[in-house]
């Protein structure tokens, strides 16, 4: 079974930003990490990483550099700038709220 991607395509930049507030990372590295986290159920194409990348970076939430890889291809690393965080913080903050709001009008149990 996997995850309705329309369920979280509006959280790319949260599920990237989280990942970066651990360390420096690249795009590959980013994805397997989400692909375990999320037992298989989860991944983010790599379109539509790397567009996240572009629009995260143009916001100045995060840079990126080359690595240094003595074997195999170079990568480009990104890593979580002061303004990064404090969007990861805005972000995540919305998506409790949102979280609340789609429990209280989705489930049936609920009296509200």
């Amino acid at each position: 079974m996997s995850i309705a991607s329309d369920l979280i395509r509006g959280h790319t930049d949260t599920i990237i930003l989280a990942n970066l507030l651990k360390g420096d990372s690249y795009g590959y590295k980013i994805n397997k990490a989400i692909q375990e986290k999320t037992d298989g159920m989860y991944e983010l194409k790599e379109a539509t990483l790397y567009t996240a990348f572009k629009r995260l970076e143009t916001n100045g939430c995060i840079r990126s550099y080359w690595g240094n890889e003595n074997v195999g291809a170079r990568r480009r690393y990104y890593t979580i700038t002061p303004l990064g965080v404090e969007t990861y913080k805005i972000l995540s903050k919305d998506w409790d709220t949102a979280k609340v709001i789609i429990d209280k009008l989705i489930n049936p149990n609920n009296t509200q």
